[in-house]
């Protein structure tokens, strides 16, 4: 559970960031653009030391265009047409039913995974 905590607070930088190169105008913001990268990426690597690559990649992705469309609609008051929204939706289910169906990987010694 702890390595999808991970892969969700990453998608939280991501959406940061993505925001971040549309938005930032100062040195300050871009470097706190650049932070919120750094964050993401290292919290996807983490999580990929358990959770298999795809998947946790795939979701990664997926929950930051959630977050993204959801800051720009929200925050920025970007229209959302139904159709748009029925995408977010599917893209949304699609991410949880990754989570649901993926296992932790054993983290145990390597000499278990038989790559003696």
């Amino acid at each position: 559970m702890r390595n999808w905590m991970l892969l969700i607070i990453g998608a939280m930088f991501e959406v940061g960031w993505v925001m971040g190169l549309n938005k930032a105008t100062s040195v300050f913001e871009w470097s706190l653009t650049i932070l919120a990268i750094i964050c993401s990426f290292l919290l996807l690597i983490q999580a990929t030391k358990v959770l298999p690559v795809a998947t946790a990649y795939a979701v990664f992705v997926g929950l930051g265009t959630v977050g993204s469309v959801a800051v720009d609609t929200l925050v920025f008051s970007q229209p959302l047409p139904a159709l748009k929204l029925l995408f977010i939706i599917t893209l949304l289910i699609g991410v949880v039913g990754l989570k649901m169906v993926t296992k932790e990987a054993d983290t145990g010694s390597v000499s278990e995974h038989g790559m003696d």
